[in-house]
């Protein structure tokens, strides 16, 4: 069992594993995490209830090493997908019939960018998230990987590839607010600023959890 957390934004690979391994076994921050950065006013639950007919879905928050520095994979969706075109994601997607979650979630990492399942060592899942937008209700799973695959991206589903420090999403610096109209309402949307591009929504309220969880809750600005 990991003791003596290191200062937030270097966690090492194994210190992480370790903390969340155990943090993923007890109750979850869930919608607490999730507040820290989701849109305002929120136009619907979330985590729960989902409403009737919400569709599960499952992705990989998978982190790794990075040139000795933990990172976490994130997508840019293809602008040619149905749902979400042109945003950061988790590898994920869909539920088949009779998959259960966590294949669900390994699968699509497997078929969005390569990532070899048996590889990947899952700690568990982090709290659900509804997207209102396309009806899922996103399942994450949390996986990591002693070092830096190979990726082979689908040309059909990702349109490139973010490699993000953890300490990057732990920096202040990268959190700004925006507002934006979200089906039909204006919201006011914090996001991370990955180098200009920007992480919000269902993605950005996941990482809000794991940050929780590693003893670095987001704080975005009081406006943009």
């Amino acid at each position: 069992m990991h003791t003596g957390n290191p200062t937030p934004g270097r966690w090492t690979l194994r210190a992480a594993a370790d903390h969340l391994a155990d943090a993923l076994r007890s109750p979850l921050p869930g919608p607490r995490a999730h507040a820290l950065l989701a849109p305002r006013p929120r136009p619907a639950p979330s985590p729960f209830p989902p409403p009737d007919g919400a569709r599960p879905a499952a992705a990989l928050l998978l982190m790794y090493p990075v040139d000795g520095e933990l990172s976490v994979l994130l997508t840019v969706r293809s602008r040619d997908l149905p749902n979400h075109r042109g945003q950061i994601s988790l590898p994920g997607g869909l539920v088949e019939e009779d998959e259960s979650l966590r294949a669900a979630a390994l699968r699509e990492a497997k078929e969005e960018v390569g990532i070899v399942p048996e590889r990947v060592h899952v700690l568990g899942s982090l709290s659900a998230v509804y997207i209102p937008v396309s009806g899922f209700i996103l399942h994450p799973f949390v996986g990591v990987l002693g070092d830096r695959p190979k990726f082979r991206p689908s040309p059909e589903e990702v349109e490139r590839l973010l490699e993000v420090p953890l300490r990057d999403l732990m920096d202040p610096a990268r959190l700004h607010v925006e507002h934006r109209v979200l089906l039909g309402r204006e919201a006011r949307v914090p996001y991370f600023d990955l180098e200009g591009d920007k992480l919000w929504g269902a993605t950005a309220m996941v990482l809000a959890e794991l940050l929780w969880i590693l003893e670095a809750p987001p704080a975005p600005p009081a406006e943009a």
